[in-house]
């Protein structure tokens, strides 16, 4: 029982530090390419970190555990949004302050991917197609960011010796790029199997533990990168990872997933946390309308990822 313990320490720091490369050096590449602050968190920080999610949903969706895959997803986006924004507002130095652009279009399309994921699984079934309307919903997503110009209102990340320096990426910020995302792959896999063994012995159901305990592993990048880069003084990078983590999440992790093999889920397992999907989609729509998000917030976003945690584990 001591193994998983020790197994999860080292694979945490393995992590923690591999985030704290990655973030680095996808900013740079970042900036060298010309790409805004919100840019960098949305195209390069966000789908980097959520490569666990994809992995442990490719392979089981081929194991025919459709539980996890869903379980995954749900568990992960509340864990976005309630815990990793709220431990962001509380280590930042300020209230996080929101760019225009994330009222107009990119919350819309957070808030839709959540809704089509609901909507599909509303039958208890995601199917080929509608797996394929959601891989579709990402494309637009991402055709979107890169055919908008956007006004960059936001800061930029270093200071402007730096950014005039920046003017091709360096060979060197790719190959830590790619060493440190290997880093996050293999943080993660061996956090989440280690907490999965952890749970296990300790007879939890297996939808629970997908819920949270496996959520929660494949979310420990975004929880990384987003501290890191919110006590930096970098809230653009913090929120813009959420939002394009989420919409990873629900478009891609699910879409690859049903496309491999129709995932089948009765309603009733995912009530409680669709429920609790909706309501932190909605929430953190409704507290972003005046444009920054305050730490009062973040810790009425924690204290919705408690009661979560409660209902879902059945301590309330």
């Amino acid at each position: 029982m001591i193994l998983p313990f020790v197994i999860f320490i080292i694979s945490l720091g393995v992590l923690i530090i591999a985030a704290k490369f990655f973030t680095e050096a996808a900013e740079r590449i970042g900036l060298s390419l010309k790409m805004s602050p919100f840019m960098v968190g949305v195209v390069i920080v966000a789908i980097g970190t959520s490569l666990p999610e994809l992995i442990s949903g490719i392979i089981a969706s081929v194991t025919g555990h459709s539980e996890i895959v869903i379980g995954n997803v749900l568990g992960a986006n509340i864990s976005n949004i309630f815990l990793i924004l709220g431990m962001a507002t509380i280590v930042a130095k300020r209230s996080i302050k929101l760019g225009k652009e994330y009222i107009f279009i990119d919350l819309h399309f957070m808030l839709g991917s959540a809704t089509f994921l609901v909507l599909f699984l509303l039958d208890g079934e995601i199917s080929r197609i509608e797996g394929a309307c959601l891989v579709v919903g990402f494309i637009v997503y991402q055709v979107y960011l890169m055919k908008s110009d956007k006004p960059d209102e936001m800061p930029t990340l270093n200071d402007p010796e730096t950014v005039k320096k920046m003017t091709k990426v360096q060979w060197k910020d790719v190959l830590i790029l790619l060493v440190a995302a290997l880093g996050i792959f293999i943080g993660a896999k061996y956090v989440v199997q280690s907490i999965q063994d952890i749970a296990l012995a300790l007879h939890v159901d297996k939808t629970i533990i997908s819920l949270t305990v496996l959520s929660l592993g494949t979310t420990l990048p975004e929880l990384a990168v987003t501290i890191s880069a919110a006590r930096r003084g970098q809230p653009e990078i913090a929120v813009g990872n959420i939002l394009g983590s989420c919409i990873f999440n629900s478009f891609m992790v699910t879409g690859v997933a049903s496309l491999i093999r129709p995932i089948e889920m009765p309603f009733d397992l995912a009530k409680t946390s669709v429920i609790f999907l909706i309501v932190a989609a909605v929430f953190f729509y409704l507290l972003s309308q005046d444009k920054k998000v305050s730490k009062w917030e973040g810790m009425l976003f924690l204290l919705f990822y408690a009661v979560f945690i409660a209902k879902i584990t059945g301590i309330a």
